[in-house]
């Protein structure tokens, strides 16, 4: 298989080798994928556990129990904010591996 990339991903690469870390090219590509395919399944866990609570929402309205829209919108919110405060930090931890 050959891929084409830009300058600046193969200098990325040629990098993570020098620091010693990666043996090769391919190690540093292989773990990249590695790392992409563990985002996206974290991803579709976000997505279920989102359609869960989608769910359960819908049958406690059903079931006549519901709260204040504001006051649900402004939890759902900083749930939100704390998932990106999550991320982000992992996305710092994961750079700070790399380098």
């Amino acid at each position: 298989m050959h891929v084409s990339l830009t300058p600046e991903l193969e200098q990325m690469i040629h990098s993570k080798v020098e620091t010693g870390r990666y043996n090769s090219s391919s190690e540093v590509v292989r773990e990249a994928l590695r790392l992409m395919d563990e985002r996206d399944q974290l991803k579709e866990l976000h997505k279920d556990e989102l359609r869960k609570k989608i769910a359960a929402g819908l049958k406690s309205l059903e079931e006549g129990r519901y709260s204040d829209g504001e006051e649900f919108f402004a939890q759902m919110e900083a749930e939100f904010e704390e998932e990106i405060r999550i991320e982000d930090e992992q996305a710092v931890l994961q750079r700070s591996d790399h380098n």
